[in-house]
């Protein structure tokens, strides 16, 4: 039976979720030099487009279609084939919608690793590696979770993605960015790594907080008290992460307006997996301790040397990890079913972690490998030439 309430609130959640797509461009466009600002937003587009197609063709099929020793879906949807406009696998909304809502999930975790190819992918390579990556690394994640899979079956909790989306994404892109190497005079010219227009990423990131909105609150998938919840841990855990980044900052020097926002996404991105599960007070000190572990991840990034551009993995990658810990310590069992660590329960706890750690070990290699195969079949980056000229003009002959 399809509630006309819920199916309209989902349908407002995937467009700000949809918005979140060029608001991650946009975020990443302003940290990147002015020559390759629309490159940026036009891979965060492109990453939508391409995951779009996989997932109507095979992509949903392989996340949500009949678990196979609860590794992978198997093969009963593709195309939607059997798909019906009044069929509700999820109670209250249609299958199509359902469909769409996670279609957009997939497509922002692509997006969400270009921050490891920032300013020298090849855009072939990008479109192969691209299609996959999101078949092989996160359709797999995405069965685990919440189609039925290995970690499904163990009772771990991941309301909206912390394994998913942001683990996937962010060690998929420090991944990609070992195997692409770092950027043309990255640790010798600070051109490279300083942010040219922070108003741009101030906007994209005002934005991506508008969106996490439709991400978390969308996940409840009703209109009922539990997406609003989410969307109240969503808020709180985002001011709690901008709060403590600033305070942070300040201690090494002054608190800059990009870490002021940077606190408030690792806040959002802690929060992920547990908005639904938690109390509110639970939701700040998620959103707070996710800002520290993902500031500190940072700093730790710049004195490696490692160039994951513009720091998926530290916030991410760090902070989805954390999220993914933090709700099975923080875990309600009147709001989840079943009580985290404080409630005593160290089985969900461990079960959160070890779904975690395999999360990221499975996304790190196999996102690895399949940029090392890439690498080796087609190239993975652009000249020298067209890396100095800048890919605005080398990829799409245009200027911002």
């Amino acid at each position: 039976m399809i509630d006309s309430g819920s199916t309209a609130y989902v349908l407002i959640c995937l467009a700000l979720v949809t918005l979140m797509v060029p608001a991650l461009g946009i975020f990443y466009g302003g940290l990147v030099r002015k020559k390759n600002i629309i490159s940026m937003v036009f891979l965060s587009f492109l990453a939508l487009s391409i995951v779009s197609i996989q997932w109507v063709l095979f992509g949903y099929s392989l996340s949500f279609g009949p678990d196979i020793f609860g590794l992978i879906g198997g093969l009963d949807y593709v195309g939607l084939i059997g798909i019906g406009l009044e069929d509700t696998i999820v109670e209250g909304i249609p299958d199509l919608l359902f469909i769409a809502f996670q279609m957009i999930f997939a497509g922002i975790s692509l997006a969400i690793i270009t921050s490891g190819l920032a300013e020298r992918v090849k855009l072939t390579s990008f479109v192969v590696f691209g299609l996959l990556w999101t078949t092989l690394v996160y359709d797999p994640l995405a069965h685990w979770a919440w189609g039925g899979g290995w970690a499904h079956a163990l009772g771990a909790l991941d309301f909206a993605g912390g394994t998913v989306v942001h683990i996937s994404a962010g060690f998929g892109a420090l991944a990609a960015a070992f195997v692409i190497g770092k950027r043309s005079g990255f640790g010798v010219s600070r051109m490279v790594s300083a942010p040219q227009n922070i108003p741009l990423t101030l906007l994209g990131a005002g934005l991506l907080w508008v969106g996490w909105f439709g991400f978390n609150g969308g996940s409840a998938l009703a209109a009922d008290g539990i997406a609003v919840l989410a969307v109240m841990n969503t808020a709180l855990a985002a001011a709690g992460g901008a709060i403590v980044w600033m305070v942070l900052s300040s201690f090494y020097g002054k608190p800059s307006a990009v870490g002021l926002v940077s606190g408030a996404l690792a806040g959002l991105v802690g929060i992920t997996p547990a908005a639904g599960f938690v109390d509110i007070f639970p939701a700040i000190i998620i959103g707070g301790i996710a800002s520290v572990v993902c500031y500190y991840a940072l700093i730790f990034r710049v004195k490696r040397g490692w160039d994951e551009s513009l720091d998926a993995w530290a916030i991410h990658g760090v902070g989805g990890f954390w999220g993914a810990i933090a709700t099975g310590i923080f875990a309600s069992s009147a709001l989840a079913g079943v009580g985290g660590l404080i409630e005593g329960n160290i089985m969900q706890f461990a079960v959160n972690a070890g779904d975690a750690i395999i999360a990221v070990v499975f996304s790190f290699t196999v996102t690895y490998l399949l940029a090392l195969l890439v690498k080796k079949v087609i190239g993975f980056r652009v000249s020298e030439v067209e890396e100095e000229l800048g890919l605005d003009i080398s990829n799409h002959g245009e200027r911002a």
